[in-house]
């Protein structure tokens, strides 16, 4: 991406930057240090995140558990490199002979003290306690769990280790701390990506081939091509010293008829309960159990779309962490079967602006999306973590309100709008946070230097979607379209004030350089609408989440969905699609409020859930289970 262009004001004797090839209004430099000033009224920057109730309580990020291991003597010491850290490290060998490798945490625990914690392997794992054979092999795996002084979770870890015999010293080595992870799944092709603790040159070897890092990098990723459809694949992930073995089964071919399950769900942001239910930023408890369901079911892929993390951060660091705990929480599945990820409003990255009330002794807040685009932004830190279909729009460059054609303005959608098939099922997965302003419903201020609103999808991604839909209409091998967002068209709990409704006032939308779009929210939902139902006859369902329960909706021209006296045009649905809301993936619950189109919401639950949709030829049909009872919370059918 292009260079700020900057221009330079002369401001009462100092040097201002605007910048210029920004989409905000009003938006200043100084000194390295970017404010806003809106008649007469300045807002400063403000760095730390005590402006946000979901703030990271030890403001430790990744960095602090990346590479934090080293041998000594007998025993393997830690150092997170953070004084403020006090608490305990769990620990305990992983075995290699299981499907889903886990630690066994040891009976004793160590104390982490300013930051510094060790392990004493000799003589604590050794004898009846090694069950992993290290003291013959002389390597082994070793898991552990950071917890601070109040009994928060911060992260679990594992390390490669060696021993050398003759010196009693302890190695800790390449080590694959996240993945592998089976992505991008095709009827002829699988991509792997994992992620050592240090940069390190590792092989992949898979259909009787051997995938090699071309440089010494921690991020690894590999495409295996040229493989037969609906065949077992194993794949095994070496490094210097130890290697891992998984396995993954390619997609049936293209337009087959096969029966399958795939999963969807969304919201996994912290929980209330304490243990595992926040592990710095989500719910792993309620993620692992999901994990753990899809397994059982033999789900094909699962859809998960949103709020994954706690999110609403400043520091990029911070959110690394928070994904990698989420990452982690589901890898036991994602080791065998793709995990398609798409963001939420959680997932924002801020840039947080403050201006003192003295009345009040409060701060007024404008909070806009982190900036520089390409290296800050909510998008750029997702694309960053995960591996997802790149076949989306660039981004909304070129729009009808873009206000330079000559350079790019915008956030990228790469890997956060985008499509993929599954023998005859199509999945559309849309960003309905993108370059999202979180206090652009809440104040005027934010209004004028800009940004997009909470559920509302921005020209260029209707466009992409208008096309993308037209493509799998004329493709005879699609029978099935399932298109995804995090915000409901027509939210039941929890949200009513925003997504696609916002109290039934077209008013909102969103601001570019302080001026507002065309089409107001209600506006741009019927045009979404109208696609999907009137332009396709293949869409069955739009997955949904923000709204932490579970229900479904039959959308038809028969529902109320228009406020009182409202003055716009109205878009006459010539068929039904269903609305599946399933956001019951570990966040605090919403209960169900009272909409126009409640009496045609069913089967409405708090209860976790795990939404499983089965594929059979030409019809289609949904199972909702909570994962942690297997209870059986609704069924229906999706065709008829």
């Amino acid at each position: 991406m292009k260079k700020y262009t900057l221009l330079v004001l002369f401001f009462l004797g100092t040097f201002v930057i605007l910048a210029q090839d920004l989409p905000y209004n009003n938006l200043y430099v100084k000194n390295n240090k970017s404010y806003i000033k809106i008649n007469g009224k300045k807002y400063s920057e403000i760095k730390s995140t005590f402006y946000n109730k979901y703030r990271h309580e030890q403001n430790i990020g990744f960095k602090n558990f990346e590479d934090c291991a080293y041998g000594l003597k007998n025993s393997i010491a830690f150092d997170f490199n953070s004084k403020r850290l006090n608490g305990k490290l769990y620990y305990g060998l992983i075995p290699s002979d299981t499907k889903y490798p886990q630690p066994v945490f040891f009976k004793v625990s160590s104390k982490i003290k300013k930051g510094k914690a060790k392990i004493n392997l000799m003589p604590l794992l050794t004898g009846k306690y090694d069950f992993i054979n290290w003291q013959k092999t002389g390597i082994g795996k070793l898991g552990y769990r950071v917890v601070n002084e109040k009994g928060d979770i911060i992260y679990d870890g594992r390390l490669n280790f060696t021993f050398d015999f003759k010196t009693k010293v302890f190695k800790v080595v390449a080590s694959i701390i996240e993945g592998p992870f089976v992505n991008k799944l095709t009827d002829n092709s699988a991509t792997i990506s994992y992620r050592t603790n240090i940069d390190a040159i590792t092989i992949l070897e898979a259909n009787k081939k051997s995938y090699r890092d071309k440089i010494s990098c921690r991020n690894h990723e590999f495409t295996i091509s040229n493989l037969k459809s609906n065949t077992k694949y194993e794949y095994t992930v070496k490094t210097k010293t130890h290697s891992e073995k998984y396995y993954f089964t390619t997609a049936p071919e293209k337009g087959s008829k096969t029966s399958f399950t795939f999963a969807y769900a969304s919201d996994s942001r912290k929980g209330n309960g304490g243990g595992e239910r926040n592990i710095s930023g989500t719910n792993a408890y309620i993620m692992k159990k999901l994990s753990a369901a899809a397994s059982l079911y033999n789900v094909k892929f699962f859809q998960f779309s949103g709020d994954l993390i706690n999110g609403y951060l400043i520091d990029k660091d911070i959110a690394n962490l928070q994904y990698i705990n989420w990452k982690h929480s589901i890898e036991n599945f994602w080791h065998y079967s793709p995990v398609y990820v798409s963001m939420g409003n959680h997932e924002v990255m801020v840039k947080a602006y403050g201006r003192k009330l003295l009345s009040k002794k409060k701060r007024e807040l404008i909070l806009i999306e982190n900036f520089p685009f390409n290296k800050n932004s909510s998008e750029k830190v997702f694309a960053e973590n995960f591996c997802n279909p790149e076949n989306g729009p660039i981004s909304e460059d070129n729009s009808k309100y873009d206000f330079d054609t000559t350079q790019i303005n915008f956030p990228s959608y790469k890997e956060n709008v985008y499509y993929y098939t599954y023998a005859n099922v199509a999945v559309i997965v849309l960003n309905s946070n993108y370059w999202y302003s979180t206090t652009l419903s809440d104040n005027d201020a934010t209004r004028k230097v800009g940004g997009n609103l909470h559920a509302y999808l921005m020209d260029n991604q209707l466009k992409w979607l208008e096309q993308t839909l037209n493509k799998f209409e004329k493709d005879t091998n699609i029978n099935h379209i399932f298109v995804s967002q995090h915000t409901p068209a027509f939210p039941n709990g929890g949200h009513s004030g925003d997504d696609m409704w916002y109290n039934g006032n077209n008013f909102f939308r969103p601001y570019v350089k302080g001026k507002p779009v065309d089409y107001g929210i209600i506006e741009r939902r019927d045009q979404y609408l109208d696609l999907l139902i009137n332009k396709s006859s293949k869409v069955r369902a739009i997955f949904t989440g923000d709204e932490h329960n579970y229900n479904h909706l039959e959308i038809s021209d028969k529902i109320l969905r228009y406020p009182k006296n409202y003055d716009k045009p109205k878009v006459k649905l010539l068929r039904s699609i269903m609305q599946i809301n399933n956001g019951a993936a570990g966040a605090p619950y919403y209960s169900q409020e009272k909409l126009p189109w409640s009496k045609f919401t069913k089967g409405f639950s708090t209860q976790n859930a795990i939404v499983l949709i089965s594929v059979n030829g030409k019809k289609v049909s949904a199972k909702v289970v909570n994962p942690e009872t297997f209870e059986v919370l609704d069924g229906f059918d999706i065709t008829r």
